[in-house]
């Protein structure tokens, strides 16, 4: 196929798929599902009803609706000694109608702050939360070790999902699908109850995604998706059409690319940046959108939520407003924000320009 014919059909599935996601997206918003074979799930365990303080979506088929907004274990949250910051995040973001909280073993480094922090809340405030964690092992015992460890730190006997951690080449496939390999410590655990739900997630490239779920029916998906993915091995395009048929709950992260994607954004100095596999600094300036576009491009996508880490309650409190504030863009718009957003493109998808991010 001549360059110009590629291109042209590129344009043409993306086109066909954003008129897809559009009526996903809508879908999603009014509460429908997708379509797909029919699944019905008992209601979460301890889920107390609130009234949504903003509007809330289907997470796949797992039954749950979740806030569009939702809380990221990272930033703020997993800083080393910063209670006094951190704890009061995750307390606003349950006041203020946030319903699923992601984190990680690995947030925090080894003493997993995130995690600890986190079940300071949930020690009192579990019903309020849909929770989600992660193992970075590759291992069947080495995750099995994980998961004791994120039930005591995170103050709960359960989690509601459960997720394979940063699955970014085909090698990670097959180390965690190996026998004695991390799955089958993901099954073992639904068995015997001390997760709900399974789940995979990734930011670096769509093939071993796509792979994995191919394997196994994963109840949701983790993927980066922020408003320059298309311009650089796009999950958007190869990913996110494979998890909407498979009626997964689809969760999208890196709505900022840790806010390289936005005008705001101060690059720090070249000698400080970490540099690509191509032994350049990818970050020379600001990025191009403010938070609003960022957010509100990612949230027309078929995704059930988005997760963020914040800095501060300010922080906390602005996504909210702009998460309640949300209607989706139309194609015209979309096709503007992915524009500007070319230029920073490298930048805002960095984790996908490293061996590993």
């Amino acid at each position: 196929m001549a360059k110009g014919d590629s291109n042209r059909h590129s344009e043409r599935s993306r086109r066909e798929f954003m008129k897809a996601g559009g009526a996903a997206t809508a879908a999603l918003l009014a509460g429908a599902t997708l379509p797909g074979a029919a699944r019905t799930w008992p209601a979460l365990a301890g889920q107390a009803p609130r009234a949504p303080a903003m509007p809330s979506r289907a997470l796949g088929r797992t039954g749950h609706r979740v806030s569009i907004f939702s809380l990221g274990g990272q930033a703020a949250v997993e800083r080393p000694n910063n209670e006094a910051v951190a704890v009061p995040i995750v307390e606003r973001a349950l006041d203020l109608g946030v319903n699923y909280i992601d984190t990680s073993s690995i947030y925090g480094g080894p003493e997993r702050w995130s995690e600890r922090y986190i079940g300071q809340v949930m020690k009192r405030r579990r019903a309020e939360a849909f929770l989600a964690s992660k193992t970075k092992e590759r291992t069947r015992d080495g995750s099995l070790r994980m998961l004791e460890q994120s039930l005591k730190l995170l103050n709960t006997d359960r989690l509601d999902l459960w997720q394979l951690h940063d699955i970014g080449t085909l090698q990670d496939v097959e180390q965690v699908f190996a026998k004695g390999g991390a799955v089958e410590a993901l099954v073992e655990a639904r068995e015997e109850k001390l997760v709900r739900f399974l789940g995979i997630t990734g930011h670096h490239r769509p093939d071993s995604l796509v792979e994995a779920i191919r394997r196994l029916p994963f109840d949701c998906i983790l993927m980066a998706l922020n408003a320059a993915d298309v311009h650089h091995f796009s999950f958007r395009e190869r990913l996110l059409p494979l998890a909407v048929g498979k009626r997964m709950g689809i969760i999208g992260m890196k709505i900022t690319g840790r806010g390289r994607i936005l005008a705001s954004w101060t690059p720090p100095p070249p000698e400080q940046q970490r540099r690509s596999w191509e032994g350049v600094v990818i970050a020379d300036g600001p990025g191009t959108i403010d938070m609003r576009e960022a957010l509100h491009y990612t949230l027309t996508l078929p995704v059930s939520t988005v997760i963020i880490g914040c800095d501060s309650l300010a922080e906390l409190e602005e996504n909210v407003r702009l998460a309640r504030e949300f209607t989706p863009l139309g194609r015209d718009e979309m096709a503007a924000i992915e524009a500007k957003t070319a230029a920073v493109s490298k930048q805002a998808l960095f984790f996908r320009f490293f061996e590993r991010a």
